[in-house]
Parts: C-alpha cells; structure tokens; sequence
C-alpha cells in the first residue's frame, strides 16, 4: 500500500467520505518491509488517547494519533496473523471507555440476502434489516443495516455514541446498496438513527424503516427491541384459522380505533393490555366475530388516524410495547375474536424522520410528482416499480403474521394505487407504457402481495378498500383477479345512506337506492361497511344522520341495521354506532358511553346485541353470501308503501329466513307477504318491540301460512308492518330454530344475556360524576313520538 493511497484513504474516514471504512478501520494484514504485518486503525473524535489489547496475552498498545481528528494507528510487526482485540478509549475529560471495536467484524448480510432484497422475493426482510440483536461469537450486540444506495455516508447514531455520526460510520454491501454495521453492547431500549450522508452532502436524520418500536410521538427515534417474551395461548386459534372458509362463515367486524374506544377518567390513552380485556368483554357480550383495528403501525401525526405511516414494523409506542399488542391480539383470540388490521400501502407522509427522500433521492417514492405525490393527503406513493420497495412492503404484512398473529389486512385506498389519474386532473398524470391510466406496477405488486399472505400463511384474509369499479378485485390472481378475499361494498353504503336521509315521504321516489345493490351483489365477495370514514367531517353520526324527531331517528336507525345485517354480505359496523353516538366520532377523546343510562340507546344497544344473535345463530344470513342462490325478493316494487321483502336461504330450502322492511312511519295492517312454504311461521324479531324503544306493533306468536298465491310466491300471510320497522319470520320447524322465552308483552327471540351490564364496558367507573365535572348534565333526548295509523 503506497503512503499516497493510505493518507487520501485516511482523509476520506476522517472526513466522512469513505464509503466503506472497514478497508480501512479494525484490524488487517498489510504489507510492510515486504512482509504481512498486523496494521489496527481506530477513528474516534472523542477519543484523546487509545489503547489497544489482546484479551488472550493481556499485551496491550497504545496507538499513535495519525489526526488530531481522531484517527490512531499501530502496526504490530511482532504479529502476523489478526487476533480479538479490545479497545480502551480516554476522552479529553479523563472519562474512560472500554468496548470492542465494531470494525473488527465480518459481514452479517449474505450475498443471498441482498439478492433476495434486490429481488423483491425477500419475505424476511425485517430479520436481516434494521436492528437485529445477535451474538457473534462471544460478543452480544446489534446489528444496524439499512437501504440507501444513493447515500455517500450512513452511519447509526444514538444513545450509545452520543448521537454522534462520525463514530459508527457503516459499510456499503456491493452494488446492494445496503449499509451495515455490528455494534457490540447495543441492547434493547437503546435509541437510535440513521445519519444519512446524501449525494450534496446534506445530513439527514432518518428513523429505521425496519424498526421494531419507536419513541412514543412526538419523538422520533427508533428503539433496539427484541420480539421474544411473549408466551402465547392462541394455539386453538391458530391451528383452526387455515381450515376456516370465512365466506361461508359469519362475519360481523367491530372496527375500532384504540385510542379513542375507551379513555381513563382522567382522558389518557389505555395500553394494549389494558384495552384487551375490556373490548373482549364488549366483543363477546355483543357478538362479533372480528376486530378490525384502525392502523396501529407508528404514526407521527394522532389525527392521521394510523393513515400515516412511518413506523411500518412499530405497534404504535403510545398504548405500549410491541409484546403489549401481542398480549392483545392473544387475549382476543383466545376469546374467538379474529383481529383485522388496516394496513396502508397507498403512500407515506413526507415527516422529516420518515421514508421521504430517504437517502437525499426520491428512494421510496417517485421523483416525479405526477407519480410520487397525493394532492388531496399532501403524501407520497410509493414506487411500486423499485424491488427493495417491494420487498419492504411484502415483508411488513408477512412480519405482523409472524410475530403478531394478525388474522387480516384491510388495504387502504386500493384505488388511489391503481389509477395513475386518481384525483388528478388532465396533465397531471402520466400514462403507462401503452398509454392507458393503469397502474400497472401497483396491480402488479397487490397480486403478489396477496398471493405471497394466502401461500405464506393460509387463512389470513385480505380485504380491499376500493371504491370504483375495477373488476375482479376479490376474485383469484389465476383467473385474471387481483386476489383479495374480500372488498368493501362503497357504493352500497354510499346509496343506503343517501336513502335513509331522505323524508320517509320521499322515499317512494328513490327506492332503486335501496334495491340497487342488488344486481351487482355478487360480482365481488362484498363486506357491506358502515366505518369511521362516514362519521367524521361534518357528515354526522350515524344516529343524526337519520330524519325525523328523537323517536324517528332510533326507529330508522334500527331498521337500516336490520336491512344491513340481512344484505347479503359480511358486515363492519364502527364502534359508537351500536349505541348510538350523537356527536361524530371524535379521536381526541373517548366514546360517550354515558348514553347507555338513558333508555332510547340502551334500547338500540340491546336490538344490536340481539340483531349480531340473530345473525350468528342463523346460516341462512351468511352460508351463501356470494351467490344469488342465497338470496329471493318477495317484492321490491312497493314504492307505494315504500315496503320491500326478500328471503336468506341456505342450502335447505326449509331453513330460510323472511325479511319485510317498512320504510314509513307508518303502521302496514293487513299487509300480505308471500311465503316460500307452507306450515307454521313465528315472528323472531321485531324492530319495534318496545324492548328496544318502538311502538310495540308486530304479530305475536304462530302463524300458519295461507294457501294464498302472493308475490310470486306460493302462500302468504296478513301481517301488521311496524312503522319505520323489520319484521323478520322463520318457521317453526327450520333446523336452526332457536327458541327463547316472550317477555309476556311482546316476543323476544333474541334478548340479552343474563346479568349483562348497561354500561359497557363494566370497567367504567364513576360515570355520572365524571360528565358533572366535564360540565355535561343535559340528558339524551328519548321523547317517544306515537307513529302515524293507517
């Protein structure tokens, strides 16, 4: 090695140039007076003195300052073969550090890995990336590794280097442009970053993409953290989750968002553990089947709601550790409960610590505006077209299966993912290679997502937020789908909405709003959703979305539940809606859960309760959710009375539910229905029993059919309507029957379990006193309005 090459390579590590400097750090053989020599080279700039030692000899060295910059050297003649070594460093100060140089080390990441990352067929990226702890050798440390191709300089800093960039300077892996280094001594709980060198030789401060935990917001670090710790319980669970066919199962998801269900009197945030327990006791007394989380990956910004990302692969530091969010999904599982999480693969925020310009370059995203940036969200997209971004993306949904158990993702904004013109005007975009506005990378990258979770771990659903009408989403990638299990019904939602709003008067005239849905009900595997994006921004809640006094609203708001849970397809309902929240959904603080004192939503709480019973105890409500033979109308040309009627049927023909909606405030007497069969037929539920607030009109007890041709159908009943009212029938000697006690006044299949508590959650205390003291006393409204007669 010539004297000319050694002092540029010295400058290069002194100024932060080199991009490998373990040529240079550590320990080597070198030539010298023509023979191999050991060479040692340490760079630190806090250091005013260094020390050099076999731990096997007890020898040690002190070592020459080549720089008054930090940089020492000694070369060992005596030595002709490298050996372990520690390092004794004295600072200025007279402070003493003793520690194992971390240039002494080979590389961690295999040719094969960085293959595989460059691939985008690395499954496992998170085990190889990020701050990994291992033990190499005898020493216990971690390993920082890190993509930035474009980078002159990445090195990790934190609490063990006093955040300083210039002592742990990485090295560049070949062309990979992955960046490691093992540190020894870094253990869990340790801060840390990436100090990005980027091509103008600006520094950034970047948080780990692959990071296990983050600081908890508004910090931004990552923190070193293992997995290991958590003893789970679920094997139940998991054992039966592969065999499960959920499209013939019931499916009724309880979307919540963790921060805002549930808050201590004081309005801080619950932990994972604590939350746990407390949504299972709600889940299991109401009878959902799913949990779906609004994301909980780490987000800088709360009012993000999750959508903004940038800790993929941190459960969110503000409810706990990431073994605090197992406990969670272990406690939910073994009560039965599946967990679903939103998973956003749309785009990221353009936060300072984030993905964005990652390495000084558009790395993560695109450099092109047209194609890197949402205007509506003020976020980035993704380049679904770069191989690492893949393999970042894939690996993320693999890991939370992995290590956390998920049960499914739902994807949000598919939509924005696969038009290149989504929300853009003309000009603003950029066509695909044939000229069309497909977004052929991102279509390519969902089929492989899709198809990589359901090879990789059978029975983990996932579910599309997408809300155009691109064909094929929930239909196999090998007949020309996208492979989704499931996809949100937007425009189903869309027009229920629109048609509950309207009068009741007004109804007749738009009645293709509520049969619509119908002729397209089964060219995707649909989840009807009534989710937080409907509740939010000045729309209103659910309850004061509905027309009419206090009494009309519960009355409408009851029956567009029973038409939902009765439409074919899997059901999502927001936290909030069971009970009848007045205000819109607020993140900032918890649910008013102080309204189930009052009567009205105490009645809308107890008919859910026993709407999800129904729904679970009958087959005939979700065994042929994707095909039209589950479903018949009885009639849907009643604008006049503003009355539909259709039939849920499962394979038998006997085992079939009758469902009759009254869209009017108005009570139907002598109303004739069309039965499919003849025989006994009872009345199981009633939306207007006085049990869940209503008026009490209905048909009590038995009733044999007529050998009456109504509707296209071969008998018939005559049936008192309630006003603004389902009626749901079932005969009596249907396989599934389930028969429970009348009240005395009005029959009640489906009640609540004994002994359950109004004010669910139990856990909450003190619940008068604590709205007194936030200066809340005024009651709901439950005045009880008499409903019009014929």
């Amino acid at each position: 090695m010539s004297v000319k090459r050694t002092l540029t390579d010295y400058y290069k590590v002194v100024s932060g140039q080199h991009r490998d400097p373990f040529e240079i750090l550590g320990m080597h053989l070198e030539e010298q007076a023509r023979q191999q020599v050991v060479v040692a080279r340490v760079f630190r700039p806090d250091a005013a003195k260094v020390e050099l030692s076999d731990p096997s000899t007890g020898e040690s060295w002190e070592m020459n300052c080549l720089h008054e910059g930090g940089f020492f050297e000694i070369w060992l003649p005596q030595r002709s073969e490298v050996f372990e070594y520690h390092i004794r460093l004295t600072r200025g100060d007279g402070s003493v550090l003793d520690y194992i140089d971390p240039y002494s080390f080979l590389p961690v990441i295999t040719e094969y890995d960085r293959y595989l990352i460059a691939e985008g067929n690395h499954f496992k990226a998170y085990d190889k990336l990020g701050a990994n702890q291992m033990k190499l050798g005898s020493v216990e440390g971690t390993c920082f590794a890190v993509w930035a191709p474009h980078a002159r300089r990445v090195s990790v800093i934190g609490d063990f280097n006093h955040w300083d960039g210039s002592i742990h300077c990485m090295r560049v892996l070949g062309e990979s442009g992955i960046w490691e280094i093992f540190i020894p001594g870094v253990s869990a709980g340790d801060r840390y970053k990436f100090e990005i060198k980027a091509y103008d030789n600006m520094l950034v401060h970047k948080a780990d993409p692959y990071g296990l935990r983050m600081e908890e917001p508004p910090e931004t670090a990552s923190v070193v953290w293992q997995l290991e710790g958590h003893e789970w319980k679920d094997h139940g669970w998991m054992e039966a989750r592969p065999g499960k066919d959920w499209r013939k199962e019931p499916m009724a998801i309880y979307e919540v968002h963790i921060g805002s269900w549930l808050r201590d009197d004081e309005g801080n945030f619950l932990s994972y553990v604590e939350i746990a327990k407390r949504l299972v006791e709600y889940c299991r007394s109401m009878g959902y089947t799913h949990v779906e989380l609004l994301p909980v990956s780490e987000h800088p910004f709360y009012g993000s709601w999750g959508y903004q990302v940038s800790g993929y692969f941190s459960p969110s530091a503000r409810y706990g550790t990431p073994q605090d969010f197992m406990h969670f999904v272990d406690i939910l599982h073994q009560a039965n409960i599946g967990v679903l999480l939103d998973w956003v693969p749309a785009h990221f925020p353009k936060d300072a610590h984030g993905l964005g310009r990652f390495d000084g370059t558009a790395l993560y995203e695109h450099l092109d505006p047209r194609k890197g940036e949402h205007r509506d969200w003020g976020t980035l997209i993704y380049n679904y077209g770069r191989r690492e971004v893949v393999t970042f993306l894939l690996s993320n949904l693999l890991y939370w299966c992995e290590h956390f158990h998920i049960d499914g993702f739902r994807m949000d904004a598919v939509a924005s993912m696969l038009y290149l013109d989504y929300s853009r005007d003309s000009g603003d975009w950029v066509p695909n290679e044939y000229g069309g506005r497909e977004n052929l990378e991102a279509i390519a990258f969902l089929k492989k997502a899709n198809d990589t979770v359901h090879e990789q771990y059978p029975g983990v659903l996932m579910i599309a937020e997408e809300s155009t009408a691109w064909p094929m989403v929930s239909r196999p990638t090998h007949l020309g789908g996208l492979g989704f299990d499931l996809k949100w019904n937007m425009g189903w939602m869309n027009d229920m909405l629109t048609f509950m709003q309207l009068d009741p008067i007004a109804r007749k005239y738009h009645m293709q709003k509520l049969t619509f849905g119908l002729l397209y009900a089964y060219s995707e595997n649909f989840i009807l959703v009534l989710s937080h994006d409907e509740v939010v921004h000045g729309k209103r809640s659910l309850l004061n979305k509905m027309p009419g006094d206090t009494w009309q609203k519960f009355a409408n708001l009851r029956l567009f539940y029973a038409y939902f849970m009765a439409h074919p397809g899997k059901k999502l309902l927001f936290m909030g809606g069971d009970f009848g929240q007045w205000i819109e959904w607020n993140h900032d603080q918890g649910l008013d859960w102080h309204l189930l004192e009052y009567p009205a939503h105490a009645g809308l709480h107890r008919f859910m309760q026993d709407l999800l019973a129904l729904y679970r105890d009958n087959p005939s409500m979700y065994q042929i959710d994707f095909e039209s033979e589950g479903f018949e109308w009885i009639d849907f040309s009643d604008a006049a009375n503003t009355v539909v009627s259709f039939i849920r049927k499962t394979d038998s023909p006997r085992d079939s539910l009758v469902f009759i909606f009254n869209f009017t405030p108005v009570v139907r007497r002598d109303y004739r229905v069309g039965l499919p069969h003849e025989g006994r037929w009872q009345e199981i539920m009633n939306s207007d029993s006085e049990y869940y607030g209503g008026s009490n009109a209905g048909n009590p007890g038995e009733r044999a059919a007529e050998n009456h041709w109504w509707q296209n159908q071969p008998y018939s009943l005559n049936l008192i309507l309630p006003p603004l009212g389902a009626v749901v029938l079932k005969p009596l000697d249907a396989p599934h029957m389930v028969r429970r006690k009348s009240d005395g006044k009005r029959l009640k299949v489906y009640t609540m379990p004994e002994g359950y508590d109004i004010k669910a959650p139990k856990t909450i205390k003190k619940v008068k006193a604590a709205r007194k003291k936030a200066g809340s006393t005024k009651k709901a409204a439950t005045t009880k309005k008499k409903p019009a007669k014929n």
